[in-house]
C-alpha cells in the first residue's frame, strides 16, 4: 500500500497546531508542530521562517477569530468595540500571553487593529506625541483584563483578609466571568473618561 499523502500545510494550519500546543501547556517546539500535522519539521519552513514566524501567526489568528467590522458612531463608542474584542481575543488563548507580550508585533492583520486604535485617539484629540503612551496604556489594562478572566472563579480568599471591609467587598463582587467583565467595563470608563479629558488636554 502506498504511503498516506502529506497534508497540504499552511500557515494557518501551522498556527493552529502550535496554539493547540500552547493552550495545553504554553509552549511549543517545531518538532511539536510537525508531529502533530503529520509532517517532518523542514516541511514547517517552506511556510514560516522559524519560531517566531508562528507566533506572529499565532497572534494574527486569534484575533481573526473575532469578527473585525467597526461600529459607526462616536470614538468612544468605536474604541470601546476594539477593546473588547482585543481582550476577548487574548481570554480565549491565555497561556499564549506571555509568549506575544516577549516578542515585537510585526503581523499585518494585528497592526492594522492598532492603525484602528491609532486613528480612533487621534479623532479624539490624543496628540501623535501621546499615541504611544496610550496605546500601551490600554494593551496593559486590555492583557490583564484577558488574564483576569483565566484566573480562578475566586481570586481573593476572605479567610486571610484582615479585614471585615475586604470580607464584605468580596463577597458582593461575585465570581467568575461576571465579576471579571464588570471590573472590565469599570476600567472602560475610567481610561475612556481619562481620554475624554486631562490626557488629551495635556498634549
Amino acid at each position: 500500500m502506498g504511503r498516506p499523502a502529506t497534508p497540504k500545510l499552511s500557515v494557518e494550519k501551522i498556527a493552529a497546531a502550535a496554539l493547540d500546543l500552547v493552550d495545553a501547556r504554553g509552549e511549543f517546539t517545531l518538532g511539536e508542530v510537525a508531529a502533530a500535522l503529520g509532517v517532518r519539521p523542514s516541511s514547517i519552513y517552506n511556510h514560516l521562517a522559524g519560531k517566531t514566524e508562528i507566533i506572529e501567526a499565532m497572534r494574527a489568528l486569534i484575533f481573526a477569530e473575532q469578527p473585525a467590522a467597526l461600529p459607526a458612531g462616536p470614538w468612544n463608542v468605536t474604541l470601546r468595540h476594539l477593546l473588547r474584542r482585543y481582550r476577548d481575543a487574548f481570554a480565549r488563548h491565555p497561556r499564549l500571553i506571555p509568549m506575544l507580550t516577549a516578542y515585537t508585533v510585526s503581523s499585518p492583520d494585528v497592526m492594522s487593529m492598532y492603525d484602528d486604535i491609532a486613528a480612533v485617539l487621534s479623532s479624539a484629540g490624543v496628540p501623535t506625541t501621546r499615541l504611544l503612551d496610550v496605546i500601551t496604556v490600554l494593551d496593559s489594562f486590555v492583557i490583564g483584563s484577558a488574564l483576569d478572566i483565566a484566573a480562578p472563579d475566586q481570586v481573593w480568599n476572605p479567610a486571610n483578609a484582615r479585614t471585615p471591609l475586604l470580607v464584605a467587598a468580596i463577597e458582593a463582587a461575585g465570581q467568575g466571568r461576571e465579576r471579571a467583565d464588570r471590573a472590565f467595563e469599570l476600567g472602560l470608563d475610567l481610561v475612556l473618561g481619562a481620554l475624554d479629558g486631562s490626557v488629551v488636554s495635556r498634549g
